[in-house]
């Protein structure tokens, strides 16, 4: 049995508890930006285009330093983190990936919101049937600020001519 091995002529095969690169996968990511919020380093971070409608979360493995506090606060288990070590590379892209989804668009006036189509599709996703009104909870989901406040005023307003207030 050999006492030295030959890595790096042969792959060396990291242990399952190793915390290893980063991955998210872009099928499953919402963009809720959770990741970004929590990482200490700055990796990963949320970058929003509300001219174009598009949120972009960007992590660079060459500044993550494998907390997996991304991981952790997932929710919906798009991030992570692998039993991959070898981090060298040629290219600094590399070290880069980016997720790129649609946002939300106010159905009060047509903005953009603050959240990713997605976040709306998975919050609906969550509301239990029967215990909420679901059809009303989907026709207020994604407004803009601007437009939630409006409503609200709008519903103080009645709440007080009907208590006669």
């Amino acid at each position: 049995m050999p006492v030295t091995k030959a890595y790096p002529f042969e792959p060396e095969e990291a242990p399952p508890e190793y915390r290893g690169i980063p991955r998210i996968d872009p099928v499953l990511c919402i963009g809720c930006g959770a990741c970004a919020n929590a990482c200490p380093p700055n990796a990963v971070l949320r970058i929003d285009d509300p001219q174009n409608g598009t949120r972009r979360i960007v992590l660079d493995v060459g500044r993550c330093i494998r907390c997996a506090r991304c991981e952790e606060v997932c929710p919906t288990g798009a991030v992570r983190l692998t039993t991959e070590f070898e981090a060298a590379t040629d290219d600094r892209d590399d070290h880069v990936e980016v997720v790129e989804l649609r946002l939300a668009r106010c159905r009060g006036c047509g903005k953009y919101t603050h959240y990713t189509e997605r976040q709306v599709e998975k919050v609906l996703s969550l509301i239990p049937r029967g215990i909420l009104d679901f059809d009303r909870v989907r026709e207020k989901l994604p407004l803009c600020s601007e437009c939630k406040l409006k409503l609200t005023v709008l519903n103080a307003t009645k709440f007080g001519e009907v208590d006669g207030l």
